[in-house]
């Protein structure tokens, strides 16, 4: 018996050192996210205060904000993966070509999603907006997300170049620097926030526009301070040493990134596609369903960036190891992560729960509307943990280049499991929503046993830049 818990404790149980390594990475990640999204659950807060129909527009676009978020996320995610790996073996030449690659990729799709927000708002914001409520609330809401809409899209723009700089910057193992982006745009945000929403402190009384102004402005302070910060230290950043003397790429090497990246960038556009879908379906049960839904996974967002930041240091620590041939050292280092961020974050589920029913009253609105949200947020504290291991396979899976299996992990798992769940239930049935929410978010424990094999088997164990070495020198050979 002793020495079967010793083999598991030297597999999932790291050292002080270990523990020490992880925290100082993450630590600064989860406090950069954790600040952004108490700043967003203040923001939905003080929107909730207006009324229900503002509080519900919101909550609409912010659908749609969440697709192009992830969709970028999705487009620095293959680069990141080399770069992770050049940064591992030392190759800065490397990581100069990723890092082009992602500033390219960052400004095409932040250039469609303003075209495409700007001309499909009113069409996007019906799709959520159920018949079977009163003509007055719809108009309402559609008015409200329709204003928010026109101003959010301009931060698009800095959020999308923002991105391109913190997936370099965090891949070399310096987080704190985002975090400090993050910290410096939280004051401005509050006080734009209370002033603009309410007409305080001397500003005029905007409403639903004041609290997309102010989130604009934030985005904005946020990325200046890491693209200032980036190239003011060249000694620390030596990647960013003659970024823009011409934008070469080996073509090698972008076809590389385009056919592991690829995967990833679809993987995210259309599984946030997919959360959206998932959300329309409830949202054929009125916009109760709605505005519970918004407030709690205001509430989640905010416990859930333990195991999602967790998750982003096995990219970043195992893709390194990976990248400099240490194949083993990985496979111990992504067990020692990957149960160290499921048993943390069922530490956090456990907190979350009797929070669940005292959250909602902080919101102007309905007593059931209340009582429905007390509900979500319970079911998404029990799945929590679930949520954690899956999110930890993806990585592995990724750090390891293994883009087409993620696609299928994720994207594939969500059009082919859990909409058609939500959708058979909410437009075929007459269940209850109650039902059919638990129903939908229990569907996970099928990907978490397919995630288990997957990770299991070892075949995210590669080394993708070992066939890139001294990639300045190979330039000479052709650039794209």
């Amino acid at each position: 018996m002793n020495t079967l818990f010793n083999t598991w404790q030297k597999k999932y149980i790291g050292d002080r050192t270990f523990y020490m390594r992880v925290l100082a990475l993450v630590i600064p990640m989860i406090l950069q996210n954790l600040v952004t999204n108490f700043v967003s659950l203040l923001d939905n807060i003080m929107v909730g205060q207006i009324g229900t129909e503002q509080m519900s527009g919101v909550s609409i676009v912010n659908q749609f904000i969440f697709i192009f978020n992830l969709t970028i996320f999705g487009a620095v995610s293959g680069p990141s993966i080399f770069g992770a790996q050049f940064y591992g073996k030392g190759d800065y030449e490397g990581q100069k070509y990723t890092f082009r690659f992602r500033l390219l990729l960052c400004s095409v799709i932040t250039l469609a999603g303003v075209l495409l927000f700007s001309l499909l708002d009113e069409p996007l914001i019906s799709l959520y907006l159920a018949k079977d409520d009163a003509p007055e609330a719809i108009a309402a809401t559609l008015a409200y997300g329709k204003t928010y809409m026109r101003i959010m899209i301009w931060g698009l723009i800095p959020f999308g170049l923002g991105q391109a700089y913190s997936s370099v910057v965090r891949e070399c193992g310096e987080t704190k620097v985002p975090m400090f982006g993050a910290m410096s745009a939280v004051g401005v945000n509050l006080i734009l926030d209370y002033g603009l929403i309410f007409g305080k402190l001397g500003l005029p009384k905007m409403g639903v526009a004041g609290a997309a102004l102010a989130t604009v402005i934030a985005k904005s302070i946020e990325a200046v301070v890491i693209i200032c910060w980036t190239h003011r230290h060249p000694e620390k950043n030596r990647y960013i040493v003659g970024l823009f003397k011409g934008f070469g790429i080996p073509r090698h090497l972008v076809g590389d990134m385009v056919k592991k990246g690829t995967p990833l960038l679809i993987n995210e556009f259309l599984w946030s596609i997919g959360m959206s879908v998932i959300a329309q379906c409830y949202s054929v049960r009125g916009l109760d369903v709605v505005a519970a839904r918004n407030i709690a996974s205001t509430m989640t967002n905010l416990f859930s960036v333990i195991y999602i930041q967790l998750g982003a240091c096995i990219a970043i620590l195992v893709g390194a190891k990976l990248g400099a041939g240490k194949l083993e050292e990985a496979r111990d280092l992504d067990n020692k992560l990957l149960f160290f961020s499921v048993t943390s974050t069922m530490v956090i589920a456990v907190c979350m729960l009797p929070l669940a029913r005292i959250f909602p009253q902080i919101y102007n609105t309905e007593n059931r509307i209340r009582a429905l949200s007390t509900y979500f947020i319970t079911i998404q504290a029990l799945a929590m943990p679930l949520w954690s291991f899956t999110h930890c396979c993806y990585f592995t899976l990724r750090s390891g280049g293994k883009t087409g299996l993620t696609f299928l992990f994720d994207f594939v798992f969500t059009w082919v499991v859990m909409i058609p769940v939500a959708f058979v239930l909410s437009y075929f049935t007459k269940l209850n929503i109650h039902i059919i929410f638990a129903a939908v978010t229990f569907s996970e424990l099928i990907k978490v046993i397919i995630g288990y094999f997957m990770v299991r088997s070892d075949i995210w164990l590669n080394n993708i830049v070992s066939g890139h070495e001294h990639v300045a020198q190979q330039n000479a050979n052709g650039t794209a």
